[in-house]
């Protein structure tokens, strides 16, 4: 009896330790990425804020060849929503085109259903390098909730996520640039 008390003892203060530790650790996240595309910036702009065109080149969108997709709205335009549901990997959710500032900025807001629930904020900027060059750089940013921000102590999303969007950017350019 005294083994087991001293293990639930153990683990109660364990679980204690995790969420005390949680009320003190940041819940925001910010990662950013960017790319130089040889495309005039009105190019590029007109091509990323078509969300149905990331089927070519988001590593995220081409996880599951079988997804689910569902479109409300006019894609390109404020309003727009691509939905979908996928396998445990691709989660369900959905983006929608929150703002466009023409050749400048496309403001997405992600909401994520499967495998947690989220809401992340990713921005497209685009900037001028030359006539026939655009710099793109992507972010996203998002908030965990408590207790589950604990996570982020031991996950380095800049890195995890990071490394998805380089590779979009990699495939966005050879798609933009062929």
């Amino acid at each position: 009896m005294y083994i087991l008390l001293s293990i639930v003892f153990i683990i109660a203060a364990l679980l204690s330790i995790i969420f005390i530790a949680a009320l003190f650790t940041r819940k925001d996240y910010a990662i950013e990425r960017d790319i130089v595309i040889s495309k005039p910036k009105e190019v590029v702009f007109d091509y990323l804020r078509h969300l149905r065109n990331q089927e070519l080149y988001s590593k995220w969108v081409m996880i599951d060849p079988n997804m689910k997709k569902n479109f409300r709205g006019t894609d390109g335009s404020v309003g727009f929503v691509y939905a979908w549901d996928g396998n445990k990997k691709a989660g369900k959710g959905e983006q929608e085109i929150m703002n466009l500032v023409p050749f400048e900025r496309i403001d997405l807001e992600i909401r994520f259903e499967r495998p947690f629930k989220g809401i992340g904020y990713t921005p497209f900027i685009l900037e001028t390098i030359s006539e026939n060059e655009t710099k793109i750089r992507w972010g996203m940013n998002s908030r965990m909730k408590y207790p589950l921000n604990i996570m982020l102590l031991v996950m380095n999303v800049d890195k995890m996520l990071g490394k998805d969007i380089e590779e979009s950017l990699q495939s966005l350019k050879r798609e933009l640039e062929q």
